[in-house]
């Protein structure tokens, strides 16, 4: 059984994922594969089992979250440090154990920890995070200690999961080599003309993952386009998901094209931040004013996008608003555009943790119905 030969949509369907998803994770290398002499993918099926057992050696559903736990007084130091990091997501806490909780929930690609010379709860809560097995891939980072104190403080903490950083200056780096860390191969047929994410590969991936890409309209998005529209008063809001190709519209209000391109997305530049991405006047903007839609019929003239993200941190999309006019926002509407945007994303993470609960439970079923057709044959 071990050495039986798989094709790509086999094993799409012991994974449970679309056949787009299970390429991504053969060509990226997630899944050990060979090619036919016509060229066609092959995988064994122990490498399979592999990733859904978590045996494999390689990170396939990666995460672009980050958990920071810090001082109240604090957090706010750590938060604009790391703002520069466009490729992550944070979650701040105050209280070691509300983290834990977090951590357990979706494992991060990195937990740091601001080091205290008299908090044992913060020593307590590396040995923990370093001692479960689950959190092999998660680099754990401490931030303050002095090297010279680091033996008498920590004690045997040393691994290649576990890293000392000795300020906040020195974070944004560790954080973004522990992101590279999990990226894989970004297939693209020819170099991009729009710029990307430093995570290309584990964000199409999460894509995927999401299975939202081209289905129906739905009333809980199309809201809130409609709000984003109407608070606005802007004539277009959409929710955009990028894909490698095309920038495909999960609601579309104003506009009655489902797709464009995915060099003619204005989104493009939306996903390498967290926060507003704004071009009040687009035809005066070298970036865009040769693009279709602002040299075009389409002639749009003003944009405003929020990043939409998935539970683990990783950004499908954008929230927007176009004009065609030049404008601005005030910080009253930015504020309402990324709170909308922020609510989209809410959505597609309870989406997600609903198809993990039935996923769950369709798995714990099936386990033990074998379990009792073994008993009733024996």
């Amino acid at each position: 059984m071990d050495k039986e030969i798989l094709t790509t949509a086999e094993a799409a369907k012991i994974l449970g994922v679309s056949v787009r998803t299970a390429q991504l994770l053969i060509e990226g290398g997630s899944i050990p594969s060979w090619k036919t002499p016509g060229g066609h993918r092959r995988v064994y099926r122990r490498d399979v089992l592999a990733v859904i057992s978590g045996t494999s050696q390689v990170p396939v559903f990666a995460s672009a979250r980050v958990i920071l736990i810090a001082r109240a007084e604090r957090i706010a130091d750590y938060e604009s440090v790391l703002a520069g990091v466009n490729s992550c997501s944070v979650d701040s806490y105050t209280d070691p154990f509300a983290a834990l909780l977090a951590i357990g929930s979706r494992l991060p690609a990195a937990v740091v920890i601001e080091a205290e010379q008299s908090a044992a709860t913060r020593l307590g809560l590396v040995e923990s995070l370093r001692s479960d097995p689950a959190l092999g891939r998660t680099q754990v980072m401490i931030v303050g200690y002095p090297a010279d104190a680091r033996p008498s403080v920590v004690g045997d903490l040393d691994s290649p999961m576990t890293q000392f950083i000795d300020g906040l200056s020195a974070l944004p780096e560790a954080i973004e080599a522990a992101l590279r860390g999990v990226e894989k191969t970004v297939y693209f047929e020819t170099p991009p003309s729009f710029p990307i994410p430093g995570n290309e590969g584990q964000r199409l991936l999460a894509l995927e993952r999401s299975g939202l890409v081209d289905t129906p309209p739905e009333d809980a998005f199309d809201r809130l386009t409609w709000l984003a529209a109407r608070s606005l008063d802007a004539p277009i809001a959409l929710l955009t998901m990028l894909t490698p190709t095309r920038q495909w519209f999960k609601s579309h209000h104003g506009l009655d094209m489902v797709d464009t391109p995915r060099s003619w997305a204005f989104c493009n530049y939306t996903i390498l931040q967290k926060g507003i991405f704004l071009s009040e006047d687009l035809a005066a903007d070298k970036r865009f004013a040769d693009n279709p839609a602002v040299a075009g019929e389409l002639g749009f003239r003003f944009y405003a996008g929020s990043p939409v993200v998935d539970p683990d941190g990783f950004t499908l999309g954008s929230l927007c608003v176009i004009d065609t006019r030049p404008r601005t926002l005030d910080d009253t509407q930015k504020q309402i555009l990324g709170n909308l945007a922020a609510l989209a994303s809410d959505e597609i993470k309870l989406r997600a943790t609903d198809r993990q609960l039935r996923w769950a439970l369709d798995h714990s079923t099936a386990k033990m119905e074998r379990r009792s057709a073994s008993i009733d044959q024996g």
